[in-house]
């Protein structure tokens, strides 16, 4: 039996040791975003990093941030020839509430049927353990044919604040030719998907100030310019009747879809009904001249996630309120700018807002888009890898959110990031019940398995 076989009964005959080890994972509340689990994120970082050395990764460093620790190890072996394969992943997790709604303890790690439930299972502590899984199953039975780096966080659920400064700093200890980054998903249990596109975002605070005090409206009504009515026609206007977004300039770096990419998107027959019946509504909307799931992943978007102003509480209160507010989201894809649209928001005030009241925008938060080649060698790899295990190609997706990290990696270490996951979409990831299914994730462990034998040596292609 040849190493690859080896490495593949190994991992079939420890599914349950994989299996207690994501238990214990899942067991230390590591909740980043709540500060009286900080000593919970840091115990799980020291719990990570044990888990690289007891395996017989080397170099395993805990490094302090100004927050979270981050953990690194590296296993540089298989020769100047062989890629380096820089694996990452976060051991933070959302928090729990409601805890009323959840039906097991979140913090336990509860098998039921073909799931296991608890907060990280899937998000994405199980994705983590499925690469320490796959790497454990080779390193068993033979060498890895490939050398690797390991770069774990514990801050991704609040947005990563220490990792950009990290990978400034450390450049030349994570240097590396592609990264592994399993945060993603599949579409089905049987529809394995590579994403190789994901959205950037600019979010917004947008405020508008009219009269110094609420007003009474009988008094006042025609004579004031309600803020809250500016704040309407304004938001109103960020769309046309196409359904594109008017801010200036905003289109201007867009990257167009290619016919493969279009071609490919159209291989996973969501069409609008799907999306319509997944969120209840009875038909789609959206940028004329392109279909949901290309809307989705490789448009633009601009959304409103919050009105405030005046009263609204119970019963009636007729006034003219004295300021609005809009919490106002962008979706970005390659090549957009984050900053360039603060910009582009800030000229649409100026041209746009009326002179009877006063208004700010406010950037809240960024993240940079990113795109990886669909023809990276190491993406060959793993489509091939998917092709062994669920006899299916996969899926090549751009995914609608916003993973940061793989554009830092970008512009920072100068690398593409091979994007997967193993994960389904009702796993109900930060919500109540979170939940892994274990077929698919054992599946998943094979997979990478695959993955790190099938990557060539540098300048050669997959067989």
């Amino acid at each position: 039996m040849d190493t690859r076989n080896l490495a593949i009964s190994y991992a079939t005959s420890n599914f349950e040791k994989f299996l207690t080890d994501l238990k214990e994972l899942i067991a230390i509340p590591s909740v980043s975003t709540e500060s009286d689990r900080n000593a919970d994120v840091s115990f799980c970082a020291d719990m990570v990093a044990n888990k690289l050395t007891s395996l017989g990764i080397e170099h395993v460093q805990v490094f302090s941030t100004p927050k979270h620790p981050i953990v690194y190890g590296d296993l540089l072996h298989a020769g100047k020839d062989q890629p380096v394969v820089l694996i990452y992943g976060h051991f933070d997790v959302q928090p729990i509430d409601p805890i009323e709604l959840w039906n097991t303890p979140p913090f336990e790690g509860v098998k039921k049927g073909d799931y296991l439930f608890g907060r990280g299972a899937s998000d994405m502590k199980g994705q983590y353990i499925a690469c320490l899984a796959a790497v454990e199953s080779i390193m068993k039975t033979g060498e890895m044919p490939v050398n690797i780096k390991f770069i774990l966080e514990g801050e991704e659920e609040i947005g990563s604040p220490s990792l950009h400064n990290f990978l400034v700093e450390h450049k030349e200890l994570l240097k590396a030719d592609v990264v592994l980054n399993p945060d993603t998903g599949m579409i089905a249990p049987d529809v394995p998907a590579i994403i190789y596109g994901l959205r950037g975002l600019a979010y917004f605070e947008i405020r508008t100030y009219g009269p110094d005090r609420d007003l009474h409206s009988g008094t006042f009504g025609g004579v004031v310019h309600n803020p809250a009515q500016v704040l309407c026609d304004l938001i109103a206007g960020m769309h046309d009747a196409d359904g594109r977004i008017t801010l200036p300039g905003f289109y201007d770096s867009v990257l167009p879809l290619s016919t493969q990419e279009r071609e490919e998107l159209n291989r996973l027959n969501l069409d609008d009904a799907y999306f319509a019946a997944q969120v209840g509504v009875s038909q789609v909307n959206g940028e004329k001249g392109y279909t949901s799931i290309e809307r989705i992943g490789a448009r633009p978007t601009l959304e409103v996630n919050g009105l405030l102003s005046g009263f609204t509480g119970s019963g009636a209160k007729t006034i003219i309120p004295a300021k609005a507010m809009a919490k106002i989201s962008t979706r970005l894809v390659p090549n957009q700018d984050p900053k360039k649209v603060h910009t582009q928001m800030v000229e649409y005030m100026e041209r746009t807002a009326p002179p009877t009241i006063r208004w700010e925008v406010e950037l809240i938060s960024t993240g940079n888009p990113s795109i990886s080649d669909i023809n990276l060698p190491e993406t060959q790899a793993l489509a091939k890898a998917f092709e062994s295990v669920y006899g299916v190609k996969a899926v090549l997706k751009r995914e609608g959110g916003s993973v940061p990290v793989t554009a830092d990696m970008q512009e920072i270490l100068g690398i593409d990031s091979v994007l997967t996951g193993f994960g389904l979409p009702d796993d109900n990831i930060h919500s109540p019940n979170e939940r892994l299914h274990l077929p698919t994730w054992e599946k998943g462990i094979l997979t990478l398995i695959h993955f790190f034998f099938n990557i060539q040596p540098k300048g050669s292609a997959v067989n």
